[in-house]
């Protein structure tokens, strides 16, 4: 409970051909046996996460992938696996065999990486068994572009050197907040945190948990109470809140209590701008009115859940959709980190808050539909948009209103057509 959030590690992923000591690298590195070390090429199938702390970068998860170069129906299966972590990874390593050094594999397997843009550490395995010299290692870093660091994993030499390499490379990117930039410190925000059946026994969920970090470490006043509870908390506050957050499955009864005067958003809007492109999300809203009868419409969530009697993915999002349209929709949804490849096949995307995702992974998933030209929307920009909040709900986002605000004059013009 008290550990960092997965999604909020920085995200290293350690790629290479089978048999070039990944999984012996991710032991040597966490000092842990983690990953099943094997002299055959293909032990590692699946992806395999630790998390750990490497300071001062601070918490971090590691993931060994499946060789690249893997053979066969079932090997391709795993290829294609390791293909889709380069889409939550921060940081990349790649890993070359000593014993086989830089052929036209690893040059492929870096020119995808930088492709996305991914920063990486270079990593020449085995140097215990390998007998290059080191006239051949600055030829392979003059072909990869890339400085490369000796290390023997089996035997944990050079494992420092590469700390320190990935010390040195990690992205940091401080400009993206969760909610400190909105306010200042002495600010008070009220939170509104419905329990119901459907929240978590003993404890609230991960958003609303970071939210209120992030309040506190801005030097701002955190005020939790519920839905039923909040005329009564207005009621005996002296001042009126700097901003109020609510779960999005109450931002009606939440938008009908809470002054016009006072700043009114949501926890899955924040997590839009956060995680992803809140511009790109509203855009997609006006989406919805153009949906016909027989339209597919995906929902995407980052996790799995047990699903609840009234679930917003399954019940509740797909009810308000077809109030919202009068049309008969077909819904397909998607869960955890797989996410589908015929999204040309949808007329719109509605994807969860992103809370168990890395900004990178859901960044992609934006960009992947945008591709496909298919309108994305998350589910706190939804359900303002169809309580009719969703104006209010992004006022103190100046580009995303400016967008909204376009979207509305352009099906207002479609429609006298």
């Amino acid at each position: 409970m008290n550990t960092t959030p997965t999604a909020s590690r920085l995200h290293i992923g350690i790629f290479g051909r089978r048999n070039a000591g990944k999984s012996s690298l991710i032991n040597a590195l966490t000092n842990q046996e983690i990953a099943i070390v094997s002299d055959v090429a293909g032990t590692t199938t699946d992806p395999v996460s630790k998390a750990m702390e490497i300071l001062p970068i601070g918490p971090v998860v590691l993931i060994d992938t499946a060789g690249l170069d893997d053979e066969g129906p079932l090997g391709q299966m795993r290829v294609k696996k390791t293909y889709e972590v380069l889409n939550r990874t921060d940081l990349a390593i790649l890993v070359i065999d000593g014993a086989e050094g830089v052929t036209k594999f690893e040059e492929d397997i870096l020119k995808e990486i930088r492709d996305k843009g991914i920063p990486v550490v270079g990593v020449i395995n085995k140097k215990d068994l390998s007998n290059y010299s080191q006239t051949q290692k600055r030829e392979w870093e003059r072909r990869l572009g890339l400085r490369l660091i000796e290390v023997s994993a089996a035997n944990r030499e050079g494992i420092e050197e590469l700390k320190l390499e990935i010390i040195r490379k990690a992205p940091q990117d401080e400009s993206i907040r969760l909610v400190g930039d909105l306010i200042k410190r002495g600010d008070l925000v009220l939170l509104v945190v419905p329990i119901d059946k459907a929240a978590p026994k003993g404890r609230l969920i991960l958003p609303q948990q970071q939210t209120i970090r992030d309040i506190l470490d801005n030097g701002a006043i955190a005020l939790v109470v519920k839905d039923e509870e909040l005329e009564e908390a207005f009621s005996k506050l002296k001042v009126k809140p700097s901003l109020v957050i609510t779960d999005s499955q109450v931002f009606k009864k939440v938008g009908a209590c809470v002054p016009e005067d006072v700043p009114l958003t949501s926890f899955s809007i924040l997590f839009a701008r956060y995680k992803g492109d809140l511009e790109e999300l509203v855009r997609g809203v006006k989406a919805i009115e153009r949906l016909k009868d027989g339209d597919k419409v995906l929902i995407a969530e980052g996790c799995t859940h047990h699903r609840q009697e009234d679930d917003i993915g399954t019940v509740k999002i797909p009810r308000w959709l077809k109030e919202k349209t009068g049309k008969e929709l077909k819904f397909s949804w998607s869960s955890g980190m797989g996410f589908p490849e015929d999204l040309e096949t949808y007329s719109l995307i509605v994807h969860c808050g992103a809370c168990m995702l890395n900004r990178r992974e859901m960044m992609y998933r934006i960009s992947y539909a945008k591709e496909k030209k298919v309108p994305i929307v998350n589910y706190g920009v939804l359900v303002a948009y169809v309580n009719g909040l969703l104006p209010r709900a992004i006022e103190m986002f100046k580009e995303a209103k400016r967008i909204y605000e376009e979207e509305v004059k352009t099906v207002e013009i479609s429609s006298k057509k």
